[in-house]
């Protein structure tokens, strides 16, 4: 029986949108901002970034830690999302 893939919810949706957000804000693409989760001792690729970003890939706690750390910024600080993102989750929860 193959694996059930897991569904990302609407917190993973803005985690995702915040990635990008911060992302593009610092002119990082896919491939730099993966090589600098790397150099932080976490191997990953600009594709699984990718599918993060496009809510393909669920973004691991260790992950979002790490990019948020690659980013310059703190995990709570990406989290702290426009209220735009908040109100699309919450309509998205109920």
């Amino acid at each position: 029986m193959p694996p059930r893939s897991l569904e990302i919810g609407p917190a993973g949706r803005v985690i995702a949108r915040a990635i990008v957000r911060a992302r593009t804000a610092r002119s990082y693409s896919q491939r730099q901002l993966a090589a600098r989760v790397g150099a932080l001792g976490r191997f990953m690729t600009a594709t699984a970034l990718s599918r993060i970003e496009r809510t393909v890939r669920r973004c691991d706690i260790g992950d979002f830690v790490t990019i948020a750390t690659a980013l310059g910024a703190s995990p709570h600080t990406l989290l702290a999302s426009p209220p735009r993102d908040r109100g699309h989750a919450e309509r998205a929860e109920t």
